[in-house]
């Protein structure tokens, strides 16, 4: 196994890291204060590459694979969290849907706009009653004609602010479970299609989320991405999503460590430095492994899929470990800054905000879990109760 990168991947790492350093991280708390999202980092972002960074060359793009994009992302990362997920759409999200699994019509009319910055596509699956659970979405379309009509609701969708378009995951019919389940873009500004007003969010703040709303919203057919009985499609190239979700938590936890060390280095009390008592250098040392497996754990994950998307146990474990993981070492490098960790004009505060989100978005850690069961014991494990339990139920309910 070989753990060296190559030189020109090493050089893109480089390029993510300094326009983190130097053009976002200064600005990450005033994106985080106002709630507002970068929207000249987009351009930016576009110009240097980076959006269009997994897109075929064809297309006009980076022609890079799915490490490469990792990299980006965990750079990113350090220096703003809600630009380095508006990246993470394009490279690794929906976009990268459409480039796999996209008519050619499909190709040629997004993938050179997304690689511009022009088109930002995001995703809408989750609904109020339907997270972790998505097959019991409500949501529904149908086919009429050259049209599709689409009717419900989508919840928690990120980045509503700055997408040009969504990638809705709805059912074509009553089918049971995935089967039904299709994806079709919707644009903005179609007729029967109105976003929500923005949700207070705890942290990456700077991406706005809002639920959407769909009432005999039409469509164009050529819309249709995946078709229904197809949804796992759609489902393995969430594998590779999930890797994006570690390496999000990835580059916010290396951001809190190196904050850390820089105070332990130049805080002292008691007479000396932060760094020379061996409690903090044990706990440091502790956080810097735990960084390391998780990032090993992506790596891994991304470099086994090639070109293609990982596997399911792989990028299961990636996530779930770096999101867990995030959250500790952002916990335990506030608390090295002590009282000021708690203000908010420490880095810190909202380090530990941003880190909470992954171990939610992109399928929770606990489904992770699951996942990771259903490979160990070689089947899948229903989390819904059996059908005679459920009538029990119910009629005991009624008859109370």
């Amino acid at each position: 196994m070989n753990f060296q990168f190559t030189p020109s991947q090493m050089a893109l790492r480089d390029k993510a890291c300094w326009f983190a350093e130097n053009e976002l991280k200064p600005m990450a708390a005033k994106w985080d204060e106002e709630e507002l999202f970068p929207k000249p980092m987009v351009a930016r972002a576009a110009e240097l590459g980076f959006l269009g960074l997994t897109i075929p060359k064809e297309y006009g793009g980076g022609g890079a694979g799915p490490i490469e994009s990792i990299l980006v992302i965990e750079e990113l990362a350090k220096g703003c969290a809600n630009t380095a997920e508006v990246v993470f759409d394009c490279i690794i999200g929906p976009i990268q849907v459409i480039a796999h699994h996209g008519t050619t019509e499909q190709k040629a009319a997004i993938l050179p706009k997304a690689a511009r910055g022009e088109f930002l596509m995001g995703i809408a699956i989750s609904e109020s009653h339907a997270g972790s659970g998505a097959t019991d979405m409500l949501s529904r379309a149908r086919i009429e004609g050259n049209s599709i009509v689409l009717n419900g609701h989508k919840a928690f969708v990120e980045d509503t602010s700055s997408m040009t378009s969504f990638l809705v995951y709805t059912k074509f019919s009553d089918a049971p479970g995935a089967k039904g389940i299709g994806g079709v873009i919707v644009e903005k500004g179609r007729s029967g299609f109105r976003i929500g007003p923005p949700r207070k969010k705890m942290g990456v703040r700077g991406c706005i989320q809002a639920d959407l709303y769909f009432e005999d919203c039409r469509v164009p057919a050529e819309n249709l991405v995946v078709g229904p009985g197809e949804f796992s499609k759609l489902m393995a190239a969430f594998n590779l999503e999930r890797c994006g979700n570690a390496a999000m938590a990835l580059g916010i936890a290396g951001a809190a460590l190196a904050e850390a060390i820089a105070y332990a280095k130049k805080r002292t009390q008691f007479g000396r430095p932060l760094c020379e008592f061996q409690g903090l250098q044990w706990k440091l040392a502790r956080l810097a492994m735990r960084l390391d497996a998780a990032r090993l754990l992506t790596y891994r994950a991304v470099a086994n899929g090639a070109q293609g998307f990982p596997s399911m146990l792989e990028a299961s474990m990636a996530k779930a470990y770096a999101n867990e993981m995030a959250v500790t070492v952002t916990n335990e490098a506030l608390q090295i800054f002590g009282g000021l960790g708690y203000l908010r004009e420490c880095p810190l505060e909202r380090m530990v905000r941003d880190a909470r989100a992954w171990s939610i978005a992109g399928g929770t850690v606990e489904i992770q879990l699951n996942n990771i069961a259903s490979e160990l014991f070689g089947r899948r494990f229903s989390q819904r109760p059996p059908l005679e339990a459920t009538k029990g139920q119910r009629i005991g309910v009624a008859r109370d």
